[in-house]
């Protein structure tokens, strides 16, 4: 009996710390399992030393759900996705702080008007600053259906989207770990306001939709839930 007690300790303990898609063991950051054989897209490196200060970036930051149809380049994409959950010190440390440092985000990109980018589903790696291909095509009116027909998502030249997996946070902190990957997530989404300000975009943060249609346009695995939209467009 003692033997059976150990060997199903043991396998809940493998299925908690599990190495498949999206998940992570707990005090590590590790990126989305890509799909096989996946089209990488290896992002300019971001700036470090912009012209735009704190100040002006909050004193000018406001919500906006209008954009002019144009391209914004790869590398104004490089530097939201970094400001978003780009690297920043040393051990992976990140731009927005997390609980535990168990970083629970993901972010995904809606990619429509990039250039030198096609149109698709990526995800963002941040340990090498790359996104990852998901799949092929333009989604931002499917995803602007499932968020209750918004057209700032199917206007907006890419739209973000930040999921998370709450077991990254929660196996530390238990159900306080929820809140904490919210806080996370406001963070992020304010990092990203500020970088648009910065790079003379626009942009708004979105909490309307539904939440398994937005799942089945990202094609999300069950464990992630996504928890807000932010399109971005030229201004």
């Amino acid at each position: 009996m003692r033997l059976s007690l150990s060997v199903l300790f043991s396998s809940l303990l493998a299925a908690l710390f599990a190495t498949g898609p999206h998940s992570v063991a707990a005090g590590s950051a590790r990126d989305p399992a890509p799909a096989v054989s996946p089209e990488i897209i290896k992002l300019p490196q971001p700036l470090y030393d912009g012209t735009t200060s704190v100040e002006k970036a909050l004193h000018d930051r406001r919500s906006v759900r209008q954009y002019k149809n144009v391209l914004v380049t790869l590398s104004d994409l490089s530097q939201i996705l970094w400001a978003a959950q780009g690297i920043s010190g040393s051990g992976g440390k990140r731009t927005a702080p997390s609980a535990g440092a168990l970083y629970p985000l993901d972010v995904y990109v809606v990619v429509g008007k990039v250039s030198g980018l096609a149109a698709g589903i990526y995800s963002y790696h941040p340990r090498n600053h790359e996104l990852v291909m998901i799949a092929k095509g333009d989604a931002r009116t499917e995803l602007s259906r499932a968020a209750m027909g918004q057209s700032s998502i199917k206007n907006a030249a890419m739209v973000l989207v930040f999921c998370a997996v709450y077991e990254r946070t929660t196996v530390k902190y238990g159900e306080r770990g929820i809140r904490y990957v919210h806080m996370e997530a406001g963070h992020a989404a304010q990092n990203v306001s500020l970088q648009a300000v910065a790079l003379d975009l626009g942009t708004v943060v979105m909490g309307a939709f539904y939440d398994d249609q937005v799942r089945a346009v990202l094609r999300l695995p069950e464990q992630e839930h996504p928890l807000s939209i932010m399109p971005v467009g030229k201004k």
